[in-house]
């Protein structure tokens, strides 16, 4: 049994916004609710708020000065559309009856307009969008979580814009991180992301990506939330876990944003990280701030900021080698290549547990550990979820520093796609001195799996089923303090035949 209450996956889901959106936003945020199994009907949603006409390429787009506000602060919105008019419409995203989103706010018709074209800066290759505002949004009485702003032409073509309404204290809160700055490393708009430029070759990728662009039309403008985010706010909200919205650049913006947290989560591709935003996490485990991160590549690249005409924080430059980084030569700390490489290693394992290893690579998640308190009554030893491991994935690596005890709750076979390679995906949880837990799924479709829509999610529903209800627990568990004093990690990688291995060349990346 556990020493504190637990939620199963399958609760009716607990309101997190009651209605219309009104009134007022107060001052200060009020004490969160202790979590609850008390059956309360979720707030009704607004069907019908995806894409049905995402129209040609540039038909219609945009993006924000801000990516997060405070409750009831403005942001402009800058669109370019070929149509004669359009409409905005916010949607706020999460667990709703019959929807994922519910509509907060509409605009009335504003008169659009093709902007000016895309700007490529040099020697970085650093695409911008010099346009000049369309309207402001002013996001009064919006609660905080995680928006889509809907774009509709009047001719008929439809885009996403993303945006976090941030929590204004997140005491007694799980924070939910949105990892912005991987969703723009990704995108392509105007031909350059960190990974390719125009001919598709990674000698032309930026060296820097700027937010005073849209997310491209393959990602329908909303960076990568929908892929790698959405699963999981669907089910953390239906949990009844007072829950708080950042996003990673929040993180490394304020030092106090997890000041009194419970947790920390997150998601399915938390690639980029600052400094700041590392010292953050870490300050905030070493005094029992719970972790969990969702993904199998977090934290494995070593990004800076830089500001834009739109304000600070807006560019991200990642050179991925220190050779090329002239920072390097003056601050080897803010040098842009990987975490784990010179000229200040500091592998990842030492905050997350596991070692980045390898893209691509697809396996069956592989149970190890069914009698953890995180697994117990859920899952059974062997059992296998089909293609939840990968596309990218970590593993429990003994050359590189590792926390210990290390407790492994899955142990997958996988063959990395790039070398041949034999190995082990390894689902991780440890606990630190301060008491804090952490949880790292090593995998990148951990979030996928969990949605019933997806391609993790077969095996007749039973891989969704299963890790709703883990995830749910370890919300709940996490949201009640520090993990680690009732549920102290259980060494067992000797059990399991866990050593040191080789560490991971960088070529194995997808970069």
């Amino acid at each position: 049994m556990l020493r504190r209450s637990r939620m199963v996956a399958g609760l009716v889901a607990v309101a997190v916004v009651t209605g219309a959106c009104t009134g007022p936003v107060p001052a200060a945020d009020p004490a969160p609710p202790a979590p609850t199994t008390a059956a309360v009907a979720p707030p009704v949603g607004t069907p019908g708020w995806q894409l049905t006409d995402p129209g040609a390429e540039h038909a219609i787009e945009g993006f924000t000065d801000r990516v997060s506000v405070s409750p009831g602060e403005p942001v402009r919105l800058f669109v370019s559309t070929a149509a004669p008019s359009f409409v905005v419409t916010a949607f706020r995203m999460g667990a709703y009856r019959d929807s994922d989103a519910q509509a907060v706010w509409t605009s009335p018709p504003r008169t659009g307009g093709v902007q000016a074209p895309a700007v490529v800066q040099e020697p970085t290759h650093t695409v911008v969008a010099p346009w000049h505002p369309s309207m402001s949004v002013a996001t009064q009485g919006w609660p905080p979580g995680v928006y889509l702003l809907r774009l509709d032409g009047s001719d008929g073509a439809q885009r996403f814009v993303p945006l976090t309404v941030r929590t204004p204290s997140n005491a007694g809160r799980v924070v939910v991180i949105n990892a912005v700055t991987t969703w723009q490393a990704y995108n392509r708009w105007g031909g350059h992301s960190l990974y390719k430029g125009p001919d598709g070759q990674r000698r032309s990728r930026s060296r820097a990506v700027s937010f005073d662009r849209p997310y491209e039309a393959g990602m329908q403008g909303a960076g990568q939330f929908l892929q790698f985010e959405l699963g999981f706010l669907r089910v953390a909200e239906r949990s009844g876990v007072p829950l708080g919205y950042a996003t990673d650049t929040d993180l490394h913006a304020d030092p106090h944003l997890l000041d009194g947290a419970r947790a920390m989560v997150t998601l399915g591709h938390d690639e980029y990280w600052t400094t700041a935003m590392r010292a953050a996490a870490t300050a905030a485990r070493d005094r029992g701030v719970n972790l969990a991160f969702l993904g199998g590549n977090e934290v494995y690249r070593h990004m800076r900021f830089a500001p834009t005409p739109l304000g600070d924080n807006r560019l991200e430059i990642n050179y991925k080698s220190a050779a090329e980084d002239p920072v390097s030569r003056t601050d080897p700390t803010e040098s842009t290549q990987d975490w784990r490489q010179p000229p200040d290693p500091r592998p990842e394992s030492v905050l997350v547990g596991g070692y980045y290893s390898c893209f691509p690579g697809r396996a069956d998640l592989v149970v190890s550990d069914a009698t953890s308190w995180l697994l117990s009554g859920i899952v059974h030893d062997g059992e296998r979820f089909p293609s939840v491991v990968g596309i990218e994935y970590a593993k429990v690596d003994l050359s590189v520093p590792t926390p210990r005890p290390m407790e492994v709750l899955f142990h997958s076979p996988v063959t990395c796609g790039t070398t041949g390679r034999r190995e082990f995906s390894d689902a991780t949880y440890y606990t630190a001195s301060s008491g804090a837990g952490v949880f790292s799924s090593g995998t990148q479709d951990w979030v996928c799996g969990m949605d019933p829509g997806c391609k993790g999610s077969g095996n007749g529903g039973r891989v969704a089923q299963a890790l709703d209800a883990i995830t749910t627990r370890l919300l709940t568990e996490f949201a009640a303090g520090p993990a680690g004093v009732a549920h102290p990690a259980r060494d067992n990688l000797d059990a399991l035949g866990i050593g040191r291995t080789t560490a991971v060349p960088p070529s194995a990346h997808n970069d």
